[in-house]
Parts: C-alpha cells; structure tokens; sequence
C-alpha cells in the first residue's frame, strides 16, 4: 500500500517517470536492471532480503543506479550501513512527499541525500562497537535458546559463543544477552 502511494505521488511530478515497482528485496536488482531505473528507493524492512542488503548487491550490480533508503526506522546504525552500502542518501518516510522528489533529482545529479537533523544523531552515536563475529552471533541469538544451538548454528565451539556474547554485552552495556539484542537492534546494529 505505501508502496502504491509513493508510486503515485511521485508519478505526479513531471519530471520524474516511476519504471518499476517490486515487493521483495530480492527483486530489486533484476527489476532495476530490466527498467534501466536511474534511482531505485527501498526501505529496509523487505521480505526476501532487507533493504540495506539489496542496497549493496545493486551498487554492485549496477553502479549507475542511485539507491535511497525511505524507512520508517531512523536507527543511526542504519544510517551508516546504508552509507557503507553505497546509498546515495536516507530519508525518513515521514519527510513530506516533496522532498521525496527532491532527493531523487539530487540523486540522479550524484549528490548525497541525508536528513542534517537525523545525520548529527547518528554521528554523535558513534561507530558500531562490535565486530561482525559478535554481529552474528547476537543476530543468532534471536532465534536459539541456548548456547549450544547457537553453537551448533554457527559452527563455534560453546566457548568461543560464550566469549562473542560476553564481549557484546558488555561493549553494549547490557544486562544479558536478550538486553544486548534488544539495544543493538534499537541502534540499527543487527
């Protein structure tokens, strides 16, 4: 339904032509490909594979076609793994349609879009403080119980698990690991 609605809006600039529309993320590179888009936008949150994802896989595939990030989840971790992804600017999907299409010409005229506000929070957040070993094994534990279905999903020792989480909880300054998950999640880090 947003999806539509963004379509439509945009559709009603005259300067701006809407080529393709895709529900998945894994979608978007065959579909950016086929219609020859300029920009594609996407939002993090899509079936298939997430946004930030299909972000680097098109500016691999593609590094011609500009990619924003539309997302109702302004998390400064986010922002940064767009970024590193290759996205050409992160809006929040609260901003007024107009600056929509103000951002997809910026794009299309290779500047970076990125709301000043939103950027200066996630700057001031600081770097993701875990590795992508303690990434894995906290995005994991979302899904095990215990330290040895964690191990045996992640093909690690019990031990070497034990070592990642405590790292994580205590560069996160959580109480356990569920607190640990919890606040990489609101930070955009998972």
């Amino acid at each position: 339904m947003v999806r539509g609605a963004l379509a439509t809006l945009l559709g009603l600039e005259p300067d701006l032509e809407v080529v393709a529309e895709v529900g998945r993320g894994d979608e978007v590179v065959a579909a950016a490909g086929a219609s020859e888009a300029d920009v594609a936008v996407l939002d993090i949150e899509m079936p298939g594979m997430n946004g930030l994802d299909a972000c680097a896989a098109l500016t691999k595939a593609r590094p011609a076609t500009r990619v924003l990030i539309v997302t109702t989840f302004g998390r400064p971790g986010y922002l940064r793994r767009a970024m590193e992804a290759g996205a050409a600017g992160f809006l929040l999907k609260d901003a007024p349609a107009g600056q929509l299409a103000d951002a997809i010409r910026r794009a299309v005229r290779g500047e970076r879009i990125v709301d000043p506000t939103f950027a200066a929070e996630a700057l001031s957040e600081g770097a993701n403080p875990l590795t992508r070993r303690e990434q894995e094994v906290l995005a994991a534990a979302r899904a095990y119980a215990t330290v040895g279905e964690l191990s045996a999903n992640l093909h690690l020792s019990q031990g070497t698990v034990r070592n990642h989480l405590s790292a994580a909880i205590q560069k996160l300054g959580a109480q356990n690991r569920s607190d640990a998950v919890r606040i990489a999640e609101l930070k955009g880090w998972l």
